[in-house]
């Protein structure tokens, strides 16, 4: 089974407000120790800017930094005044004005700078043996996830490893839940295909394939025997990291060529009818809607449908 492109859960939404609060306090420590220069965070923003760029327009710098027009003015002019600064018109567009730090602004962001690192350097002294290292990997997953022009690496198919069967367990059962509002039993039965899937594995005849993400588990989906001529297509699941990239069909298309080779003359499937992005899937693959039924299971009233593929 797939999963559509849903939002995540309340707890998620919940979980993401409360690490705003708590990295804007923790920041606001960091800010604090900044009130030892004579320059506010804006202000040290735009210095940082200036340093970094070659001759960057006042305009550039407000876009980049998301300042009011005015409040960037005032904070120019402030530098100006210092002697921190030149302004001279852009030569392409006169209107426009072009900034540039003066010694005296070098040596003034220069000043700041260091002690943004000692700051910095003191809070990663205080982590534990390895914290620093994890904190930076961390920090690297959310600058690549909520990057506006970040794009998630292709995700690569592999074969299970020790922990993957728990998380194909862990990962259906609280996306189901989250999603459609399926509660435990729905879990329960996964975890019995899984041990099933475990206890009796035949390797000449089944398969399991882990979609993973830079390390992190995105999918599954299981081809295992029904009988000699039919495989049976089961635990199809796509996680919301791993959306947008077509995997579904990816995973369906090798349980599709691994059962050819192995000489199965069908695949059959089991699904439901309001898991529409999996029926997408199934059909542009080629199977065929063959039942339906009507049934009440995983406290929900639902209608399973069973596809085929005739190979």
């Amino acid at each position: 089974m797939s999963q559509p492109d849903h939002p995540r859960s309340d707890d998620q939404v919940q979980a993401v407000r409360a690490f705003n609060r708590f990295y804007t306090r923790k920041l606001g420590v960091l800010d604090q120790q900044l009130l030892k220069n004579p320059f506010s965070l804006s202000e040290a923003r735009v210095l940082y800017e200036l340093a970094h760029r070659e001759d960057p327009s006042a305009k550039e710098i407000g876009a980049e930094l998301g300042l009011d027009a005015g409040y960037l003015s005032r904070i120019v002019q402030n530098f100006d005044e210092n002697g921190l600064i030149t302004r001279n018109p852009l030569p392409s567009d006169r209107r426009q004005i072009c900034l540039a730090l003066t010694q005296k602004g070098k040596q003034a962001f220069a000043k700041l700078e260091r002690s943004s690192e000692e700051d910095v350097a003191a809070m990663l002294a205080k982590l534990p043996l390895g914290g620093g290292a994890r904190l930076v990997g961390a920090m690297a997953a959310i600058e690549s996830l909520l990057g506006e022009t970040a794009a998630a690496p292709p995700a690569t198919l592999r074969e299970p490893r020790p922990g993957d069967m728990g998380w194909v367990v862990q990962s259906h059962g609280a996306l189901y839940a989250s999603e459609y509002g399926f509660d435990a039993s729905f879990e329960g039965l996964v975890a019995e295909i899984a041990a099933k899937f475990l206890a009796s594995f035949d390797a000449s005849r089944e398969r399991c394939w882990i979609a993973e993400i830079d390390g992190a588990q995105v999918g599954s989906v299981f081809l295992v025997r029904h009988s000699d001529d039919v495989a049976k297509l089961r635990l199809l699941l796509v996680d919301p990291a791993g959306r947008g990239q077509r995997l579904g069909h990816r995973l369906t298309a090798e349980c599709i060529g691994f059962a050819k080779a192995c000489g199965y003359r069908k695949i059959t499937l089991w699904t439901q009818s309001i898991l529409l992005a999996a029926r997408g899937i199934y059909q542009q693959a080629g199977f065929k809607l063959v039942a339906t039924e009507p049934h009440r299971s995983f406290g929900q009233s639902l209608i399973g449908e069973t596809w085929e593929l005739e190979l």
